[in-house]
């Protein structure tokens, strides 16, 4: 027997506008509720031909909990076809000192992913790539925590990490490892090449054949009264500090 493909529900007049303006393609079924009267997203419904359906009864609780702030508005997506295939990306990437990329390297806490994408969106990154093993793949909670960004920045499926790092190394990319213990001050680098920055699993940090890979390990200064910072607020540090030299990938 066929294999259905993955579903996921978004929710949030937001998340669906965004899903809509930007990877519409993705959006297969919408659920709204009767007294839902916005006219920007009924247009973009209309315009993309997406079925709609009325929302009944307790149908939202059923399809993404009834402590989820929904608004109204829930959507069936089919996050397959968000992901863009990692040879086709390379190909058209023409990499410079402006071109920034993230590797997600088996994050598990969804809220982790989407506020690194939400981050990576907002710092000039051209692209995510996540592994479609061991990692916290696109869901309701990741397209939420992202504000919707991650319909607007590639998000590129990839299989071995790091046979991915090698490939990017050999196109020029400088691949840089957030860790605690890293060996430079994120302040002190001058971020003149493309760049590739590894964010490790939450507890494990970046497996040690990735370490190996990575040119330089980046270190966040900070007071002794914390011990750390969180990946994704790691994450968001360093993506500012690359982006505070390359303003024309903001543009």
């Amino acid at each position: 027997m066929r294999k259905e493909r993955e579903k996921i529900y978004i929710y949030g007049k937001h998340a669906l506008e965004e899903a809509l303006i930007n990877t519409p393609w993705a959006v297969k079924k919408v659920f709204l509720s009767f007294d839902i009267n916005d006219s920007k997203l009924r247009e973009l419904l209309k315009k993309h031909t997406v079925p709609v359906t009325a929302m009944k009864g307790n149908e939202a609780d059923r399809m993404v909990g009834h402590e989820t702030a929904h608004q109204g508005v829930i959507a069936v997506l089919d996050p397959a076809l968000l992901l863009v295939n990692f040879d086709d990306f390379t190909a058209k990437l023409k990499p410079t000192a402006d071109t920034m990329l993230v590797l997600l390297d088996e994050l598990t806490d969804p809220h982790n992913v989407g506020a690194i994408i939400r981050s990576a969106a907002a710092f000039g990154a051209s692209g995510i790539l996540m592994p479609f093993h061991n990692q916290a793949p696109i869901t309701g909670a990741v397209v939420k925590t992202s504000a919707g960004m991650v319909f607007r920045v590639p998000i590129i499926s990839i299989g071995n990490v790091n046979f991915t790092v090698d490939k990017l190394k050999d196109i020029g990319f400088k691949t840089y490892a957030l860790t605690m213990q890293g060996e430079k001050d994120v302040s002190t680098e001058t971020f003149d090449e493309p760049a590739l920055f590894i964010v490790g699993n939450e507890g494990k940090g970046i497996r040690q054949k990735t370490m190996e890979r990575c040119d330089v390990s980046l270190r966040i200064p900070m007071s002794p009264q914390c011990e750390s910072l969180n990946a994704s607020v790691s994450a968001a540090v360093v993506l500012y500090q690359w982006s505070a030299k390359h303003a024309k990938a903001l543009k």
